[in-house]
């Protein structure tokens, strides 16, 4: 039995064969995971309808999960007003540094081979993609019986 609330045997495999470096893209409901991404990337779809399971609930349990060195966010084209929804991930992911990227730059980082795992959610929110960068355990962070 696992001690941890993160019990997805697909995320768990994908995250236990990733490491420091490699990258978690938890894409919105409008994101084309299959030609946005790298084809090496375990898949996981979590969108069985719309708004059904949204990013910022998969990014809740993940913080819980893993240590994060950075994270991207796709923004809207220069003169848009930025999503609410970044103003949530910076919250959240605080003090980890969120850059931006537009949306081509964004699907070019999602398709690198570092990206391990890809977790499509059924956010309806537009810009709510997420690319999370997996960092290094604190010492000390390892439980003994």
């Amino acid at each position: 039995m696992l001690m941890t609330e993160l019990l997805h045997p697909g995320i768990l495999e994908a995250l236990a064969g990733a490491g420091h470096g490699a990258r978690v893209l938890l894409a919105d409901g409008h994101y084309p995971a299959s030609t946005a991404t790298d084809p090496r990337a375990r898949t996981v779809h979590l969108n069985l309808a719309p708004g059904l399971l949204d990013v910022t609930t998969v990014l809740d349990v993940l913080l819980r999960a893993l240590p994060l060195e950075s994270a991207h966010v796709m923004v809207p084209p220069e003169g848009e007003p930025e999503p609410p929804v970044i103003v949530e991930y910076r919250s959240m992911l605080a003090p980890v540094p969120v850059e931006t990227l537009g949306r081509f730059a964004f699907y070019d980082a999602a398709r690198s081979p570092d990206l391990a795992l890809v977790v499509v959610t059924a956010d309806i929110r537009t810009y709510a993609n997420l690319l999370l960068t997996i960092g290094v355990r604190a010492e000390g962070t390892l439980r003994t019986p």
